[in-house]
């Protein structure tokens, strides 16, 4: 098994239109029996990470049975949101259970923030070059 996984940055467009690079990871996530295969942001800046609520349900959670009193800031301060144990692959390197803020929202990208998902990985941005490198914490 690799013990780094290589990804290129993503051109996306914003809401006027402007393209940006942006450091895009593809996951295969798992919730019980269910998995489903994903796209999600890496957010240095964002203290957890974030499941938007229509993946959530998608991966089989249930919103009411989901632990309560989890608090989001800045833009999604307005919605509920949940806690969420999820199992979280990332290309070829094994796979880490992650906690995630489940929110109502659904316009919001999936996120990965410090909690936990830089705390399982180490990553490094070559932003000139393009690409970016996710390693699991064991080899740092």
């Amino acid at each position: 098994m690799n013990n780094t996984a290589q990804f290129p940055y993503v051109a996306v467009k914003n809401a006027r239109g402007e393209t940006a690079l942006r450091p895009l990871i593809p996951v295969r996530l798992v919730y019980g029996s269910t998995t489903v295969e994903a796209t999600g942001l890496i957010d240095s800046g964002a203290d957890v990470n974030v499941l938007p609520y229509n993946l959530g349900v998608a991966l089989g959670g249930n919103w009411e049975l989901a632990r309560r009193g989890l608090r989001l800031s800045g833009n999604l301060a307005r919605y509920e949101a949940r806690g969420i144990l999820v199992s979280c692959t990332v290309g070829v390197l094994a796979s880490v259970q992650l906690a995630f803020a489940w929110t109502q929202a659904e316009d919001v990208p999936l996120l990965f923030g410090q909690v936990n998902f830089l705390a399982e990985f180490d990553v490094c941005f070559f932003r000139a070059r393009g690409i970016f490198e996710v390693r699991p914490k064991s080899l740092s």
